[in-house]
């Protein structure tokens, strides 16, 4: 095999393992993604419980 065809199969390999690691991450993306989805509506709902109970709280600073 020439030095160029080794090099070319070098960078397909580095290529294809990248795209990999793309895919990887865009799936940890995507679940990440969800999961925060999935607390903010959990917050919310929080809070309105916690504003149900105790109305006469006084609010945090953050909010």
């Amino acid at each position: 095999m020439s030095e160029i065809e080794e090099r070319l199969n070098e960078l397909e390999l580095r290529f294809m393992e990248q795209a990999r690691q793309i895919e990887d991450l865009n799936a940890v993306v995507a679940e990440d993604g969800r999961r925060l989805a999935r607390l903010d509506r959990e917050n919310s709902r929080l809070r309105e419980v916690v504003g149900r109970l105790a109305p006469e709280m006084i609010e945090s600073p953050d909010e």
